[in-house]
């Protein structure tokens, strides 16, 4: 008898959990809510997905981790994991990969009061802005607003009211090229359809925007090595799986710079002031570089960097390179020679130029570097934003001390 009780318990708690993550989930962007599941059990969410809205669960389900899913496939929705199973064909960055399930569509010779009836027996939580009109072979033929169907005779048919030939994407669009296409065309909702016109899916409009913005807000961590599929709540071990490979890969870059200033280890002995410069202008080459690197994966993600442009944004840079070197290499070659004064050096003045120049031809280098990486990335099929700091940082870091170290062994031993 006890029991009994403590199972009736028990099974009351679990619904007053489950209607908890019901409540607390359809108020959450997709993102947060699925931080929120992924605490729980597979059955738990499994059955708040059984009481959402289709099209959230395919939102949802959308952000969780793909070893977890294979383990819910079972417990939730048919259609809507059959329709999953079809968006995971398409490339990641694709509007068929996060477009949802067409739940209803109507033939063209539909009358008027009938679709009326159809739509009134949609569950009130499900959103309804359009009713979209198929032929027999599914083909997407029209689109009913709901404000024209409001004013609409009842035995009129679909044919008579429908927008025709309406505005869909192909599932094979890559989404940056699809918020492109939107800007003049703002509509809650998006028909997608694949390459034969059936229609398959659709997309709303804040989800294009809510994929695009993650994908600008990752740009910073893989800048850096650090994997856009890492959330806060990823566990260590994913992490450390996601970042590590990128830090031996830095790893073996700095021994690269090293092995430059090992080069010149004759000349830091005998001019040993040059030491205290090395990381003066190994950073400040760094940071010109990220800027012609922000502004190139800017340019590249807005779209702004058309084919042809890259011989225009190098001119560009070298421009920039050239001005602020001078500002900045006159700026240091002054520190250059009242340091020398003060350390009691012999050529004052051939260190400060040493350093002009260095710091001329680091920043020009680096600015050209800081454009050239994405492209290049790009051009072999990478991510542009991948860990592009640690090749710019290589990079930089071997011409801004290898330039400094090679004029001073020239003029000065």
């Amino acid at each position: 008898m006890i029991e009994q009780k403590e199972l009736k318990s028990q099974s009351q708690l679990d619904e007053k959990r489950i209607q908890q993550l019901v409540y607390s989930v359809s108020r959450r962007a997709p993102y947060d809510a699925v931080i929120l599941l992924e605490r729980e059990s597979d059955e738990m969410i499994a059955a708040v997905l059984k009481q959402l809205e289709p099209t959230l669960v395919m939102r949802l389900i959308s952000h969780i981790d793909g070893e977890r899913f294979e383990s819910l496939t079972l417990q939730i929705d048919k259609t809507i994991g059959k329709h999953w199973s079809v968006n995971q064909t398409y490339p990641e960055d694709s509007i068929g990969r996060i477009m949802e399930p067409v739940l209803e569509t109507f033939p063209e010779n539909m009358l008027i009061k009938d679709l009326v009836e159809a739509l009134s027996k949609i569950p009130p939580v499900r959103q309804v802005n359009y009713a979209y009109v198929v032929d027999k072979e599914h083909r997407l033929v029209g689109v009913v607003v709901m404000r024209d169907l409001l004013f609409a005779r009842s035995y009129d048919k679909l044919s008579d009211i429908m927008i025709e030939q309406p505005f869909y994407f192909k599932a094979s669009s890559f989404v940056e090229d699809a918020m492109r296409a939107v800007l003049l065309r703002h509509y809650p909702i998006y028909p997608v359809c694949d390459d034969d016109h059936k229609l398959i899916g659709l997309i709303r409009g804040y989800a294009m925007f809510e994929h695009h913005t993650y994908e600008l807000t990752a740009q910073s961590g893989q800048m850096v090595g650090v994997e856009k599929e890492e959330h806060l709540s990823t566990p260590w071990y994913r992490c450390l799986l996601l970042r590590h490979p990128w830090l031996q890969l830095n790893l073996l870059t700095a021994f690269m710079a090293g092995a430059v200033v090992g080069l010149f280890d004759e000349t830091i002995s005998k001019v040993v002031v040059m030491a205290a410069f090395l990381p003066v202008l190994a950073g400040q080459s760094g940071n010109t570089g990220c800027q012609a690197l922000a502004v190139t994966l800017r340019g590249m993600t807005l779209n702004e960097l058309k084919p042809g442009m890259e011989r225009k944004v190098i001119i560009k840079e070298v421009i920039l390179g050239t001005c602020n070197g001078l500002l900045v290499g006159i700026t240091a070659g002054l520190g250059m020679f009242f340091y020398a004064l003060s350390t009691g050096s012999d050529a004052p003045v051939t260190l400060a130029a040493v350093v002009i120049v260095s710091m001329l031809g680091a920043c020009i280098a680096s600015g050209i570097i800081g454009v050239l990486v994405p492209l290049t990335l790009r051009r072999f099929g990478a991510d542009p934003a991948t860990a592009s700091t640690i090749f710019l940082t290589t990079a930089t870091d071997i011409i801004s001390m290898g330039l400094l170290l090679l004029l001073a062994t020239v003029i000065i031993l």
